[in-house]
């Protein structure tokens, strides 16, 4: 019966996220008409309207409660958030949250081949890594230094996986040479219980509460290459001493 019930539950799910894309369509025809024109300002308006949308639809459609500290801490202009990742609703939480600037997201390539979330991650400037194959991934690194150094902003999750729970995994090596290299600001973000909407019982679920931990800004102009070198550890550090601490509060 446990089975048959997630099967249904997933189900539902999916349907209902489908047709909750589809309702975005408005905001996929306005950011084409924005980029084909070449006007980027507009285009991320109308990506932070679609992000936004989204995002607070699933949290008001599945009851899930979003304890946010620290907006203050995001800079102006592009910045690279840095985040823990722990289960799908990842992405749509950082849609309801970040609801001041525009934001793609650092994923994997399947991701871009999901029919109708597919269109809608790309059309966002997410950009896109093959994990197998680093010459790929070098140029993926290039195309969101571009996307940044012309005031796009975007989310890694250098873990590479979910970690389906409460724990945190290993940041990879290099990670964020993409904030690094053109010197943009690193923003660090704790992110705590998104593993409850779905990893935790293999279905979605309503009524989670998640915690979102905005640290401040780190520059990275200035950085020695010794420095840079060590940014991914030191955000990993930053990041695991606060899960550590929301963990403990439980």
């Amino acid at each position: 019966m446990g089975k048959i019930y997630r099967i249904y539950k997933n189900i539902c799910f999916a349907f209902w996220m489908y047709f909750n894309l589809r309702h975005l369509r408005p905001f996929h025809f306005k950011i084409k008409n924005h980029r084909d024109a070449g006007d980027d300002v507009k285009e991320r308006e109308q990506i932070l309207n679609s992000t936004t949308t989204w995002g607070k639809g699933i949290m008001k459609k599945y009851k899930i409660e979003l304890n946010v500290s620290g907006l203050e801490n995001i800079p102006d202009g592009p910045v690279v958030f840095v985040s823990n990742h722990q289960g799908y609703a990842d992405i749509p939480v950082y849609g309801a949250v970040i609801n001041m600037k525009q934001i793609g997201f650092v994923a994997k390539n399947s991701l871009g081949k999901i029919p109708v979330f597919g269109e809608w991650i790309r059309d966002i400037r997410s950009v896109f890594i093959e994990r197998d194959d680093p010459r790929a991934s070098l140029k993926t690194i290039e195309e969101g230094i571009g996307l940044l150094n012309r005031g796009f902003s975007l989310v890694i999750f250098p873990e590479g996986t979910r970690s389906k729970g409460s724990h945190m995994g290993e940041f990879k090596k290099g990670s964020l040479r993409l904030a690094t290299k053109p010197g943009i600001p690193v923003v660090p973000v704790t992110l705590n219980g998104t593993y409850h909407v779905f990893e935790e019982k293999g279905h979605v679920q309503s009524g989670a509460k998640v915690d979102f931990f905005i640290h401040p800004a780190i520059e990275t102009k200035e950085l020695s290459k010794q420095e840079a070198n060590n940014l991914a550890e030191k955000v990993e550090e930053i990041i695991k001493a606060k899960l550590e601490e929301l963990n403990e509060k439980k």
